[in-house]
């Protein structure tokens, strides 16, 4: 009898020895590229590549007891984010042990009624990629739980809940037309009105997230139909799951009072994002403070309270510990001095191509760097002072190269191994990154497709 052929996913290795392959990659090619850098210089408290300076350096070879000593520094540098994911994960468990998510997802669902489900799911996920576009990535890290949650109480499962959080928030803030990060550290760099044409990146983020809410609904009929054909049937969703039956969800007043030390806390942690530029460790910060004055607010019982903490952390501490591990990939670029000789060389290439074609071919070379700089604004520093002029070179307005640079970002972000903030969320939906890639690959062709399009015809009008 012959052997079923193997369909390409199947051969997705775990994540594990993805990245672990990766990072060999980046040992090898540590080798074979030769070391390089380009001056800098500091705007506004912020090191930018000075264009033109690309000079090569005394080699770099990243020897085998560096790569694993990369592993330590890997973890070192993404503490923060590390933090916050084990954070996240004991604030849920206390929010979801007081019984207010529950309750105000059963009470949601209950007054929207399940007929109206597939109009849910297309709503939430524009709730959340709105959220992507105005709050930013990872500071949308608690809201994904509640997706959980809301996706099963559906009839869902927990690659819908990824899908309408996870998916809505990275497409959002991606090519979010006011992403700071991004488009306005690009902006700056050329010199243009901060977010001006933001008409043109408006349009292709709401098309955008109108695609994935179409393929959310798409995966959720056919899962409805046949259950099998559920990619996460066999994970665990204790503590995800609605208890009763939906028609006896009321919420009580001290799930009010949970409910408003949730939002408040939310409220303060956004005014401190937007207002004294908190990040990481702030925002960690906030949540402790959000899961103790729940704790309290819900009565739990100190013990109660440590054991929920505990057994919430164990549940997120896998992608946590995936966080570190993509880290070490960056670590080994910048040791072997080679993150700046990939950009020089890309952008080599790209002086040779006819301009529509190098538009395209912009926005790809970026998403190749996006693996290995997954920083936004990181990355911006680094490849957008030399893609500029280049762009100049080619025909390419300042406005174009800056779109190209964000679809490359943007888009692939959505299978980014590399990217923390991906890799912590789909922790919080139990989501393994092997199946999401799975999930997501085919939605990530069609948004790319749909922004080239829009990347042409920024070319074509000559976008100013």
């Amino acid at each position: 009898m012959k052997k079923s052929k193997k369909r390409w996913y199947e051969w997705i290795p775990h994540p594990v020895v993805m990245l672990f392959g990766i990072i060999v990659l980046a040992v090898i090619m540590s080798y074979i590229l030769p070391a390089g850098a380009y001056e800098r210089e500091l705007v506004d408290g912020r090191q930018r590549v000075i264009p033109g300076s690309y000079k090569l350096l005394e080699a770099a070879p990243v020897g085998f007891l560096d790569m694993f000593n990369a592993l330590s520094k890997g973890f070192s540098e993404a503490s923060s984010i590390i933090f916050l994911v084990l954070v996240s994960g004991a604030m849920f468990g206390i929010l979801e042990k007081s019984k207010m998510i529950e309750n105000t997802v059963g009470t949601i669902v209950r007054e929207l009624g399940l007929r109206h489900k597939y109009l849910i799911v297309v709503t939430v996920t524009f709730v959340y990629g709105m959220l992507g576009v105005a709050v930013g990535y990872e500071n949308n890290i608690a809201m994904i739980p509640i997706a959980a949650i809301l996706s099963l109480a559906l009839g869902g499962d927990l690659m819908l809940a990824a899908g309408i959080s996870v998916g809505a928030i990275t497409v959002g803030f991606g090519l979010s037309p006011i992403n700071p990060y991004t488009v306005g550290v690009g902006h700056q760099i050329a010199e243009i009105p901060m977010f001006s044409g933001a008409l043109l990146r408006s349009i292709l983020c709401f098309l955008a997230l109108s695609a994935l809410a179409w393929y959310n609904v798409s995966y959720f009929k056919k899962i409805s139909q046949d259950r099998q054909k559920s990619m996460t049937i066999d994970i665990d969703t204790k503590g995800f799951q609605l208890s009763g039956t939906i028609d006896k969800y009321k919420m009580t007043n001290n799930n009010w009072l949970v409910l408003l030390i949730f939002l408040g806390g939310l409220g303060v942690m956004l005014f401190g994002v937007f207002r004294y530029k908190w990040y990481l460790v702030e925002i960690s910060s906030i949540f402790i403070i959000i899961a103790i004055l729940a704790g309290i607010a819900a009565r739990i019982k100190a013990t109660e309270f440590s054991e929920t903490v505990l057994k919430s952390i164990g549940i997120v501490a896998p992608g946590a510990f995936m966080v570190g591990y993509a880290r070490t990939i960056s670590v080994i670029l910048e040791t072997g001095k080679i993150n700046d000789t990939i950009a020089f060389q890309l952008s080599e290439m790209l002086k040779t191509m006819p301009t529509y074609i190098s538009a395209v071919f912009m926005s790809i070379a970026q998403c190749g760097i996006n693996l290995l700089i997954p920083s936004g604004s990181a990355q911006a520093l680094a490849t957008l002072p030399i893609m500029i002029p280049v762009g100049d070179l080619l025909g390419l307005t300042s406005q174009t190269t800056i779109l190209a640079f964000q679809i490359g970002d943007g888009v692939t972000n959505l299978f980014n191994p590399t990217l923390g903030g991906l890799i912590a969320m789909l922790s919080l939906c139990r989501v393994p990154f092997d199946r999401w890639l799975r999930f997501i690959s085919p939605l990530v062709f069609l948004l790319l497709f749909i922004s080239w399009l829009f990347l042409l015809f920024g070319v074509y009008i000559e976008w100013t």
